[in-house]
């Protein structure tokens, strides 16, 4: 069987549970516990390992969604998460207090995987600060990481339409990528 491991990485409060929920086939499994960092993001809990969910392509093919910990307290599950990731998505809270130093943090960390394979970024609560824009974004990955073939969408992670066109799109750039690096 064919199975596609992309990761669903991002700070805490993105929107990563929720969006592998929208996207799985199947219950998901979650690892929560209570969020202790109530000052950083309001809410009760918070993914301390990983959340997982599937989506079936075929009888013989399958995507592994793997949400990481958004906390780099748990950034020992990002190591192990990452090793097996053909691409991944991006989730950045765009009413954080710095939006933009979150997509840098991530991208850098999970560097190997836009390297190897393919990423998205996707713009959580958008409607509650508009800046700064998916153009923005653009071109701080274009300058940051000139290699990095990464689209930036704004998101409701609670879309599973929204979330499909990302995911396929990611999936094209992983194509794009594999096919490039065979030649």
């Amino acid at each position: 069987m064919a199975e596609h491991v992309i990761l669903v990485v991002g700070p805490m409060g993105a929107g990563k549970t929720t969006a592998i929920s929208a996207l799985s086939d199947i219950d998901t499994i979650r690892t929560e516990a209570v969020n202790t960092e109530r000052d950083v993001v309001d809410k009760a809990t918070t993914t301390v390992a990983l959340d997982y969910g599937e989506i079936e392509l075929s009888p013989n093919e399958k995507i592994r969604l793997y949400g990481v910990p958004g906390q780099k307290r748990f950034d020992f599950m990002w190591s192990i998460l990452k090793q097996r990731a053909v691409g991944m998505i991006v989730l950045v809270k765009n009413d954080a207090e710095d939006p933009v130093g979150d997509l840098v943090a991530f991208f850098d960390e999970f560097r190997e995987i836009h390297e190897r394979g393919g990423v998205v970024v996707g713009i959580t609560h958008s409607d509650l600060a508009p800046r700064p824009t998916t153009y923005e974004y653009q071109q701080i990955v274009a300058e940051r990481y000139p290699s990095a073939l990464a689209p930036v969408f704004t998101v409701d992670p609670r879309s599973r339409d929204q979330l499909v066109v990302m995911l396929s799109v990611l999936a094209a750039n992983v194509d794009s990528r594999a096919m490039f690096l065979a030649r």
